[in-house]
């Protein structure tokens, strides 16, 4: 046990058998399963082959509490090499333990071992938990503008 009664939390690289926690997880953050999609993020960034592609999972006493996805991504649009969180989950009973921290910490340490010196992500302007998340964090607004249009059938 950690101090305060909380689990000790160890951050490492997801293993196949994680893939039905990691869907049980995002299912409980979005309101839908996704296994399809799961498993072809697995094959992405689950394989260790790529070292500038991250799938990690938080786990304590035995169980998956939560994942984080990124890679590092450079000279998009003129961009130097950037790390880029596209998705972090905690189960949320787990939020208060500090496990979307240690996982944040631990993708970022990836992305400082390859020099990279800036990470970003991008989020639903009306999802307040996780701009909170990020905010506590000490990430803050970045200077692009995230542009879209909706395509005609």
């Amino acid at each position: 046990m950690a101090r305060g009664g909380r689990r000790t939390v160890r951050v490492r690289g997801v293993q196949s058998g994680d893939i039905g926690a990691v869907v049980d997880i995002d299912a409980g953050i979005t309101g839908l399963r996704k296994p399809e999609y799961w498993s072809e993020i697995l094959q992405r960034y689950g394989s260790g082959r790529r070292q500038r592609r991250f799938f990690l999972v938080a786990e304590a006493g035995g169980r998956v509490e939560g994942f984080a996805i990124g890679e590092v991504r450079d000279w998009e649009f003129g961009m130097p090499p950037c790390g880029w969180v596209f998705a972090i989950g905690v189960r949320p009973d787990a939020r208060l333990a500090g496990v979307g921290t240690r996982l944040l910490e631990a993708i970022c340490d990836g992305f400082r071992r390859l020099a990279v010196t800036k990470v970003r992500t991008i989020l639903s302007r009306d999802n307040a938990l996780i701009l909170s998340f990020f905010r506590s964090q000490g990430m803050m607004a970045a200077p692009f503008i995230a542009l879209e249009k909706e395509l005609e059938p």
